[in-house]
């Protein structure tokens, strides 16, 4: 029988990349809720409960960073501006879907 310490596998490092980005709290919510398309800043924040105004402009910020949101300003007047998945964003969505499936069969809610 081979020692445990033989059995042992790296990560994948493009599944390490991945994880890098999504798996920060609510980057995968915020790129679900940006699913059925663009959303302004206010309506994302009362979506995605629970997060802080600067937490959830730092997580776009990083997900605009990683080509998965994009912004737009639009100049108005009056000045809006609004995010919306790219295509990169979009791909994950049924990733997104699929893991919040398997969530469900196979993880328990926290209790309260």
């Amino acid at each position: 029988m081979p020692a445990i310490d033989d059995e042992i596998h790296e990560c994948d490092a493009a599944l390490t990349l991945a994880f890098s980005v999504l798996g920060k709290r609510w980057n995968g919510m915020i790129i679900s809720t940006l699913g059925p398309g663009p959303s302004s800043f206010v309506a994302l924040r009362r979506a995605v409960a629970g997060i802080s105004d600067t937490v959830l402009s730092d997580r776009l910020v990083e997900l605009a960073q990683a080509g998965l949101v994009a912004r737009t300003v639009d100049a108005g007047p009056p000045v809006a501006v609004s995010y919306a998945l790219t295509p990169s964003g979009e791909s994950l969505l049924p990733i997104l879907e699929q893991l919040g499936t398997w969530a469900s069969a196979n993880l328990s809610a926290p209790a309260n």
